[in-house]
């Protein structure tokens, strides 16, 4: 598939100016009440920032990935990381399920609605106590007739307090393990769905992350999101778009945090001169810009193959690993470069840094990620 990269830069502008104008002078504001206002999503699905790859025929744009991967991009670099998280998740996670798994009904429904705004949604996987082993998720969902009974809780659910729609993994058959994994639509208006508390980060603080609970929500029969006893198989299906996006958001915030320092390095003086005439600080600005440079060439060849649907699971999990990796490197060596000024949350870099922490963690922690290219290289 072509992309005509004129056009992608005239959508980068666009883009720019929507989050550089309206989102951008409010968002340390949103970081402090730990808060986004509800509105922004309809806001961004007015000016057709959601879900952009999606059929036209729902009201998308009907473009490639690498529109959808500019959203992210601009928001990460700008420093809107709580923005960039609850996107991903929302148009190049949730909806694609949907695309790609969804029946007509359900992608009549549900995609429209995700495209405008009105709805937000969520993917629920992970429990308490069980992290990234998604096989020993205890939540369930036994048929009764024309319903399943759902009943469990899930917990670090990125946009959980404002979604509408929440894509749930439960165990439909709890005696197969892994293969009794299936994956329900749940309206968020169902009796017996209950939002958490929204839970405190160390970053990410604008962000909804929340626990959700599940007590005898009877989730009808077509709210089924595929084949049952195929959630397992679906899930893995996906992660490679889920992993990408990550790394699209990590090189993205990488390059912005250096920028940001560059500008910095040259106005700061000590000992007479710009810290940007002394050697270390020379030195650190080259390292990261190579690295950057590196990932960014790694990401660009993953996106390719993304679009000629070649992006393979162990790939996937090598670029997010490397990338976010790669982000908190340049997170910390350029807050350094920043002296106390960037220990001051005032400081964009500050929250950088923590904003940087929890990329190796979700999306399959980079421990998990090595296994994955482990078994891919030496099998099991």
């Amino acid at each position: 598939m072509t992309v005509d990269s004129q056009e992608l830069n005239l959508f980068r502008d666009n883009i720019k100016r929507f989050f550089t104008q309206e989102l951008l002078p409010h968002y340390p504001q949103w970081e402090k009440d730990a808060w986004m206002p509800r509105e922004i999503w309809t806001r961004m699905g007015e000016q057709g920032l959601l879900c952009v790859d999606q059929d036209e025929a729902y009201g998308g744009a009907g473009v490639p990935f690498p529109y959808s991967a500019l959203i992210l991009e601009e928001a990460a670099r700008l420093g809107l990381a709580s923005v960039a998280t609850g996107l991903s998740v929302h148009s190049d996670i949730c909806a694609p399920y949907i695309q790609h798994i969804g029946n007509a009904a359900q992608k009549a429904y549900w995609l429209p609605r995700l495209i405008s705004g009105e709805c937000v949604a969520a993917i629920a996987m992970t429990e308490p106590g069980a992290g990234s082993d998604l096989q020993s998720m205890r939540t369930t969902a036994i048929r009764q007739g024309d319903h399943y009974i759902l009943n469990g809780s899930k917990t670090f659910i990125t946009n959980g307090q404002h979604a509408g729609l929440v894509i749930v993994a439960a165990k439909t058959n709890p005696q197969a393990g892994g293969k009794g994994i299936s994956l329900l639509l749940v309206d968020t208006n169902l009796p017996g769905f209950a939002r958490g508390r929204k839970l405190e980060k160390l970053g990410l603080h604008a962000q909804d992350t929340s626990e959700l609970f599940f007590d005898q929500v009877k989730v009808p029969c077509d709210a089924l999101l595929g084949e049952e006893g195929q959630g397992f198989a679906y899930l893995m299906q996906e992660l490679p778009r889920e992993r990408l996006a990550i790394a699209v958001t990590a090189v993205a915030s990488a390059e912005g945090v250096l920028a940001e320092t560059i500008r910095y390095v040259g106005e700061r003086q000590a000992f007479g001169q710009a810290i940007a005439r002394l050697q270390n600080c020379r030195f650190v600005i080259a390292q990261c810009a190579t690295e950057i440079a590196c990932n960014r060439a790694f990401l660009d060849a993953c996106v390719e193959r993304y679009l000629r649907g070649e992006l393979d699971v162990p790939t996937a999990a090598m670029v997010k690993m490397s990338a976010t990796d790669l982000q908190g490197r340049v997170a910390d060596a350029c807050l350094q470069l920043f002296g106390g000024y960037g220990y001051m949350t005032e400081y964009p870099v500050a929250r950088a840094f923590v904003d940087a922490r929890v990329q190796r963690i979700y999306g399959g922690t980079n421990e998990i990620m090595k296994e994955v290219v482990a078994r891919s290289l030496l099998g099991r």
